[in-house]
């Protein structure tokens, strides 16, 4: 689904589904900036639909961005299907355009990212898969704004 030209989207969610967690990042065009803001727990593929709600309710966003898993070669992988079925949930549910973005490497940059910043001594605690699950939604918020730059 894409958002309307004449009323880009201003705010965004970007989440990273995974059937254990869902990492949450929040963007802004007007800043055009994105920050992680938390990881959902997850059973099953099911989320804490009532966590998820307080996400919406407290940032309103104008359009939800979900990571697309696909293979290095581009081709659907397993869970594809499950970030759908999660896709059709969330836009009935909310009613708030969502749009995917290939995620191909966000997990694995993600990760490697924090470790780095271990290594260097900005981050003093261990790397959570938390940690990287909700740093993977913002680098897919951050990829997402890039790619619509001219829908400002």
């Amino acid at each position: 689904m894409t958002h309307n030209p004449d009323n880009p989207p201003r705010s965004l969610l970007a989440l990273d589904f995974g059937l254990r967690r869902i990492g949450i990042a929040t963007g802004s065009r007007i800043t055009d900036s994105a920050s992680a803001l938390a990881t959902l727990e997850s059973r099953d593929g099911e989320p804490d639909w009532d966590a998820l709600d307080e996400f919406i309710r407290e940032w309103n966003p104008d359009i939800l961005l979900l990571g697309l898993p696909i293979s290095t070669s581009g081709k659907a992988t397993e869970m594809t299907a499950a970030v759908r079925d999660f896709a059709d949930s969330l836009k009935s549910r909310y009613e708030i355009p969502v749009e995917f973005v290939d995620e191909r490497y966000t997990s694995a940059e993600a990760e490697a990212l924090l470790k780095e910043q271990r290594r260097l001594g900005i981050k003093t605690r261990r790397v959570q898969k938390s940690d990287i699950d909700s740093l993977a939604a913002q680098l897919i918020a951050e990829s997402w704004m890039r790619e619509n730059k001219s829908r400002s």
